[in-house]
């Protein structure tokens, strides 16, 4: 059965050839290609191809731009009691129930030449955990911690959706409560050629992707999880990107600062590396805390250096902040001035010509638009930025081979599980980076952080050798 009006709204939006084969479909194709416009908002495509197709809008303003202000570590120059004061007013916030882990889990692992969900690539140097069972488990162990079990939040993508679902009900949730496990799916956009007109895919289905990690505020109240959130007494959102098993995805300093401050959403930093890394900037304009992406800060600023020869701009993102619920509400539901900008991405979009065959572009043929979270900050009340170190927090997976990769991160654990060792009174060879010459693996329900693990391991009579293959679950 014809759904006519979908189809007379979207000729009267000029878009009417996403429908140029409708005829010629069957009916389970036709209700398909339906389905899928009925996600588009066909005002909001029309706002965007006024905005965002001109080349003018292409650029970035940067005056009056100036380098974020941070708060310090304790061992770099940070008040060590304001720290303290933090971390046990996150703690009290975690035995209340009050907060939640969030991670935005969309991707596949193509990049890593891995075919499924990138959560469930594997990840550990001994067990080779997936980066999901990694998350779980520290989640579990922090709800152990803290006397009261943790709620996860996970956005999945059309595509990964299925598999995902199977993937934590084959593996048990990995020991979690499943009701405790709550999946809902990122929104869609479709992606128009340079002229505004909406790409289809196939004869039968549209040009669709994700509308980017922005995307994850609509999300969660469009999937009812806000109001999951309100009725279990869940205020704060720790949110955390699946491709990085360093993070702490319950870190109650971070929790606390977030709460003392009153602030609606706060980021971690770490200090740059070097100034060409690719990470984005945390800067303030207007009074505003923003987020420049590192393609959008010229190389000179990139570089420039302060007196005392550091970087200016200094304060990477690495994509782990704390939002509070009833801001994320206040986003999602827009409003006068209240809304996630979206930007523009010209990709090679695989599309079909005016007689349906398929045309496989050899260069942008298209625009894919998406929103980032970050840009949420300048609407967010008193938003704070934290620092962290990039050895407790900091090592993605993001390419097969070289920087980010499945080794630099199996690297990076090892060295923080020596470390950890180490300052417990274990004696571990290890070289100048502090890696050691052998794999061991450190089990988030033994220690998922620093503390978790001092107790652990003092608790251990008699002390394991530290050897080729230790294990500590």
């Amino acid at each position: 059965m014809a759904n006519p009006s979908i189809i007379e709204a979207f000729e009267r939006a000029g878009q009417g050839h996403v429908f140029a084969f409708y005829s010629k479909l069957d009916a389970a194709a036709q209700q398909r290609l339906l389905a899928e416009a009925a996600e588009i908002d066909l005002a909001e495509i029309d706002r965007l191809n006024r905005t965002l197709l001109s080349k003018a809008a292409a650029s970035v303003n940067l005056d009056g731009l100036v380098p974020a202000p941070y708060e310090k570590l304790p061992d770099k120059g940070g008040n060590a009691a304001e720290w303290a004061k933090a971390k046990a007013a996150g703690e009290a916030a975690l035995r209340a129930g009050r907060v939640a882990a969030f991670t935005v889990a969309g991707g596949q692992g193509t990049r890593l030449g891995y075919d499924g969900p990138k959560g469930t690539f594997p990840v550990t140097p001994l067990k080779k955990k997936t980066l999901f069972q990694v998350f779980a488990e520290k989640i579990l162990a922090a709800g152990r911690r803290y006397g009261k079990p943790l709620h996860w939040f996970i956005m999945t993508s059309h595509a990964n959706h299925a598999a995902t679902e199977t993937f934590f009900r084959e593996n048990r949730y990995f020991g979690m409560d499943s009701g405790r496990v709550h999946f809902f799916r990122q929104g869609r956009m479709p992606a128009v050629d340079f002229n505004g007109k909406i790409l289809l895919e196939t004869p039968g289905s549209i040009a669709m992707s994700p509308d980017g990690h922005g995307g994850s505020l609509r999300a969660l109240s469009r999937s009812g999880s806000l109001d999951l959130m309100k009725r279990e007494g869940i205020d704060t959102l720790s949110y955390f990107q699946v491709d990085n098993p360093l993070v702490r995805c319950i870190d109650p300093s971070f929790v606390g600062y977030h709460l003392l401050r009153k602030s609606e959403m706060s980021s971690k930093m770490i200090p740059k590396a070097y100034p060409e890394e690719r990470v984005g900037h945390f800067c303030v304009q207007n009074g505003k805390l923003v987020v420049v992406e590192y393609s959008d800060l010229p190389m000179e600023l990139q570089r420039q250096t302060d007196a005392s020869g550091q970087l200016r701009f200094l304060a990477g993102s690495i994509a782990i902040h704390i939002l509070d619920t009833e801001f994320v509400r206040r986003m999602a539901e827009g409003g006068e001035g209240v809304s996630l900008p979206f930007h523009r991405a010209d990709k090679k979009i695989a599309t079909i010509d005016a007689s349906g065959k398929a045309v496989k572009p050899e260069k942008p043929n298209g625009v894919k638009f998406e929103m980032f979270v970050f840009d949420a900050l300048p609407f967010s009340q008193h938003p704070l930025v934290i620092e962290t170190r990039r050895e407790d927090d900091f090592s993605p997976v993001k390419n097969a081979e070289g920087v980010d990769s499945p080794k630099t991160c199996r690297d990076d654990q090892l060295r923080q599980f020596a470390r950890w060792l180490k300052t417990n009174g274990a004696v571990v060879q290890t070289d100048k980076t502090g890696l050691p010459p052998f794999a061991v693996e450190v089990s988030p329900l033994f220690g998922y952080d620093e503390d978790s693990f001092a107790d652990s391991w003092a608790g251990l009579s008699p002390k394991p050798r530290v050897e080729d293959g230790l294990y500590l679950g």
